[in-house]
């Protein structure tokens, strides 16, 4: 995932700058950088609301989150079009209407579940109870892919367990941001979550600051090293998730009519922004012509332009900084001799759009395949054996996701458990759920989000231990 918060697209001042809508390179508006003193003021709101917010009975709690999801889904179309505007994903098929859906499940799900006190032992001199109590101050970085989505999975959670959040969003994805926070405050107590603004300097300054007892992060390995070194500053705990170089893995013989559409979606969701999506694609030499006809076939009728248009069910690129590293990318596999296999129309628009592109003859080594092109742009890489394939899926410093395909599901399942990555999907890519754990290994991060688990990650244990 591409860094959250250290380029700004231009500015009017030194006090903020402009947000533009990446399909017609309209401005929507200004973004204020939030000052020091404003962050102290809101940190101590925090501190004082979250006292009170944790102090409420665990039935409350869940009670007022349900609460909120009712209101996101009451509002869901008018913040649909304000993702769509800002951030460029179509209202149609797996855009924003489908990310507003997922932030009212992910909202729901947190409220459903319990996390009960737990007597660890017990024998007849002793009990001990593990209770988890809330952190305090929750830090939450969103980032521009998907950002109303994501900044539910760091607020909800934290909430739920009695946290207040101070939510920073990306700088490109700010105004529809606030739009959903102000739809979830119409609900919440006072300042139980709050919310600054601003480049990178703020997040900085944020997750350095001495109040804060827990990081969530959503962005690259660069800006994810950077919170770790924040947090040695006030020993935050961290939920980092920096991003992945996915590999899947098309295991010989696959019946591609039962699947084109799920390896397609797999690495082109969301225009390929998308941490979990499918980035390098490993296919036997036998099988590599059929595989990238049928690629090439199923993406030449998938429209693409302004996601305002219902017609489109592809969008542009985010922002410019994105786009010239895909372009840069594009252009070095050209320079290498790459093989184009397909390249897809591109909009008659000012805005941030590049067509699907499907690129052969490059493997591991090549930059198209060791760097996360966090775009519409999918390596498609020969292998003569299974075990070079699983070789050359786990030579990455990433490791969220992974798939396999096969229609021999033991089969698969022996490749899945070989393969260096946080979760691996058969048949399927990036498939989350918001009951199942989800983070990374290796350098694509540390801690889990969702379910159970991820209700945890924003506690502290406490144990309670007597003697009878």
């Amino acid at each position: 995932m591409e860094n959250t918060s250290f380029v700004k697209e231009s500015t009017t001042e030194d006090t903020g700058f402009l947000s533009l809508n990446p399909s017609t390179l309209e401005v929507i508006g200004k973004v204020n950088n939030t000052s020091k003193e404003e962050i102290n003021a809101t940190i101590n709101k925090a501190k004082i609301a979250q006292k009170l917010w944790s102090a409420r009975p665990d039935s409350e709690r869940k009670e007022i989150l349900l609460k909120v999801a009712e209101a996101l889904q009451q509002n869901a179309q008018q913040l649909a079009e304000w993702i769509t505007r800002e951030q460029g994903k179509p209202l149609s098929g797996p855009g924003s209407n489908f990310e507003m859906q997922a932030c009212v499940g992910w909202t729901q799900v947190p409220a459903s579940l319990d996390v009960p006190e737990e007597i660890v032992f017990e024998d007849e001199t002793r009990k001990d109870v593990l209770y988890r109590k809330p952190i305090g101050v929750v830090a939450a970085i969103a980032p521009w892919n998907w950002p109303l989505m994501i900044a539910i999975w760091q607020i909800i959670p934290s909430l739920r367990m009695g946290n207040a959040v101070i939510l920073k969003p990306s700088e490109y994805t700010t105004f529809s941001t606030l739009e959903m926070i102000k739809v979830i405050n119409s609900v919440l107590p006072e300042d139980v979550l709050q919310v600054v603004t601003g480049r990178g300097e703020v997040g900085s300054y944020l997750t350095a600051h001495p109040e804060i007892g827990k990081i969530m992060f959503t962005g690259s390995i660069a800006t994810g090293k950077k919170v770790i070194e924040a947090s040695s500053k006030n020993m935050a705990r961290l939920t980092l998730e920096c991003g992945g170089n996915d590999a899947g893995i098309i295991l010989p013989g696959l019946d591609l009519t039962k699947h084109i559409d799920n390896i397609f979606w797999g690495a082109f969701l969301n225009m390929g922004q998308t941490c979990a999506c499918l980035k390098r694609l490993y296919v036997h030499e036998d099988d590599y012509e059929k595989v990238a006809k049928a690629l090439a076939d199923y993406s030449s009728h998938i429209p693409m332009g302004d996601g305002a248009n219902e017609a489109n069910v592809l969008g542009p690129i985010q922002n410019k900084m994105q786009f010239d590293k895909i372009q840069d990318l594009i252009a070095d596999s050209e320079n290498i001799g790459a093989d184009f296999l397909f390249t897809g129309q591109k909009p008659d628009s000012e805005g941030y759009f590049i067509p699907v592109t499907l690129i052969g003859n490059v493997d591991n080594g090549n930059r198209i395949v060791d760097e996360e092109q966090f775009g519409p742009v999918l390596p498609i890489i020969k292998y003569k054996t299974i075990e070079e394939a699983i070789a050359k899926a786990n030579d990455s410093e990433n490791g969220l996701g992974a798939s396999v395909w096969s229609d021999n599901i033991k089969e698969a399942e022996e490749v899945a458990g070989q393969l260096e990555a946080g979760t691996v999907w058969i048949n399927q890519h990036g498939a989350i759920n918001p009951f199942v754990p989800f983070g990374g290994a290796k350098q694509s991060g540390y801690g889990v989000e969702f379910g159970i688990e991820g209700l945890k990650a924003v506690t502290v244990p406490k144990v309670i231990s007597i003697k009878k």
